[in-house]
């Protein structure tokens, strides 16, 4: 199924330049019966449910054209939502300034998780600024789940 992935994403990155969107992630789901293909969309200012239909029939066409998905499918087509995970340093980089919750494999200070504000994101590191403005540094290999916390202004 990698191989199948893979050459959906490559497909909806095509597209995705096209509408003015990035592609955030791309997975695979259900059964061998019937698998759901979902794509999760991002662009500055937010995804629009009209971004999303545009897109979703462009992709569509070109799924159906291509033909390589052997099984029926569902595709769907989303915005990553509020909570999004983080899963590459570009991930980091572009939501500077925003709360994450981080999943490390060696814990720091004691704990499992840290949450703070992504204060920098480079080189191999990812910089998160918690309580009383301390700053913790951790290693991106370090880190085994992140996704940005939602925040009640």
């Amino acid at each position: 199924m990698s191989g199948i992935k893979s050459r959906i994403s490559d497909l909806a990155t095509s597209v995705a330049a096209e509408y003015g969107v990035s592609v955030v992630d791309v997975e695979l789901a259900g059964s061998a019966r019937r698998t759901v293909v979902r794509v999760f969309l991002d662009k500055a200012g937010g995804v629009t449910l009209e971004d999303c239909a545009n897109f979703s029939r462009a992709l569509s066409a070109l799924l159906d054209v291509e033909d390589f998905i052997k099984t029926a499918y569902v595709l769907e087509v989303s915005s990553p939502g509020l909570d999004r995970p983080l899963r590459s340093m570009e991930d980091f980089a572009m939501n500077k300034g925003k709360l994450a919750r981080v999943v490390v494999r060696e814990q720091i200070g004691g704990q499992n998780f840290v949450i703070g504000r992504i204060s920098d994101a480079g080189g191999n590191t990812v910089r998160l600024v918690v309580e009383h403005s301390k700053e913790v540094i951790i290693p991106f290999d370090q880190i085994s789940k992140a996704r940005l916390e939602i925040e009640i202004k």
